[in-house]
């Protein structure tokens, strides 16, 4: 690993704290601000859904200017200036500009680290390359559990983000001086994402990359503290302590499938097996949602072990695109894959409080049962998907 790359990598740790550290202030916030669980779920879901949109014009400016440039202002003024605009929040309506603004300042960090694997590097290490990246960098999704908990109570949560405001402005100078560009393709041929969107073999990965993520996404980004509260009554450092478990299981979800391809000899069917048992397991939680915190916490750590598909797919589609829009291709892929967790949060709020008005523990039960069936969903149209390996 370079330097400028493990710097990446710590910017990518940034944005992975910054997508899951609302469930452990759902309660504190609550306490200190009035916002509710639906509150947050709509900040959750903008976060993802601006990350999400923020992709193609990210794609384009990877592609045009380069990922030193563009991580380096985009993480600057969107997640420094989102998360100090955070700090001083006093309602819902703060929340979700400071969330947005963050959503911006991460977007790019991820894919120009891809950017660079898939300029600089065999294309046959890129899968391996990306899931090393994102298990590492998942390690904010630790620091957004237990850490962020005990920072919450030790020097309050509004501290805690104006420090975290810091870190990302000195990152993102860090990474404007440190990241080295791939050199330019040279080509004669013009592309845009119309060209992508123009190719068969790309639209039976789409939607798995669409729901793939989005369970996981949801239930560490969001859903574990309020159900964790609701139905078992845990307060706000134990719900940190079952955040982190579940963080951990993801890690060690994305690290294991990143050489899978290369050993098993297929993309397709390691990422099959893995959300199929994955959407099992929603399922199971669904009608084991009072059962007990013990099984709750396995359940939910287990989806994000065999939900971690997300490098894996990324390369599956990414083996498709031409290298003159490598940039455009990892982040088209992406763009469906955090979208979907926006939309998903968007759609889980309402849904959670119309059944939760009658009784909190249906409202859970629908919620995972919900995930299951999207997982089901995305899989039946990449049975139709063509395999491939470098």
């Amino acid at each position: 690993m370079r330097a400028d790359l493990l710097l990446l990598c710590f910017g990518y740790v940034l944005s992975q704290f910054f997508r899951a550290f609302l469930a452990v202030l759902a309660q504190v916030l609550g306490d200190d601000i009035g916002v509710t669980p639906e509150n947050l779920a709509t900040a959750s879901g903008l976060w993802f859904l601006i990350f999400a949109a923020m992709q193609i014009p990210v794609g384009a400016a990877l592609d045009r200017v380069g990922p030193r440039r563009t991580a380096a202002v985009l993480l600057f003024l969107g997640g420094g200036g989102g998360a100090l605009l955070f700090s001083l929040a006093t309602n819902a309506f703060h929340i979700n500009i400071a969330m947005a603004l963050i959503g911006i300042g991460c977007s790019p960090i991820l894919m120009a680290s891809y950017y660079i694997f898939a300029r600089s590097f065999p294309a046959s290490q890129f899968a391996t390359l990306a899931a090393v990246m994102l298990g590492v960098g998942s390690v904010g999704n630790l620091v957004a559990s237990y850490p962020m908990a005990w920072a919450a109570e030790a020097i309050g949560w509004r501290m805690s983000l104006m420090v975290l405001a810091g870190v990302s402005m000195i990152t993102a100078l860090g990474l404007g001086i440190m990241v080295k560009d791939p050199p330019r393709v040279e080509h004669d041929e013009k592309g845009s994402v119309l060209d992508l969107l123009k190719m068969p073999v790309l639209w039976a990965i789409f939607p798995i990359m669409l729901v793939a993520y989005a369970p996981a996404g949801a239930i560490r980004g969001l859903w574990l503290g309020p159900y964790l509260g609701d139905v078992f009554g845990w307060g706000t450092t134990a719900i940190g302590s079952a955040s982190l478990v579940m963080g951990c299981a993801m890690i060690a979800g994305t690290l294991i499938y990143g050489p899978l391809d290369r050993l098993l000899g297929t993309r397709k069917w390691v990422i099959f097996g893995g959300n199929f048992a994955a959407a099992t397991i929603c399922i199971f939680l669904a009608t084991q949602v009072e059962a007990s915190a013990t099984t709750a916490i396995i359940c939910m750590s287990l989806i994000g072990f065999f939900g971690a598909t997300f490098p894996i797919i990324l390369a599956h589609g990414r083996s498709f695109c031409p290298p003159h829009l490598t940039g455009r291709g990892v982040t088209l892929l992406n763009l469906f894959g955090v979208g979907g967790v926006g939309v998903l949060q968007f759609v889980s709020g309402p849904l959670h409080s119309s059944y939760a008005a009658q009784d909190p523990t249906t409202g859970y039960a629908v919620l995972f049962a919900f995930f299951g069936g999207l997982l089901i969903f995305g899989l039946v149209i990449y049975l139709f998907s063509r395999d491939s390996i470098e």
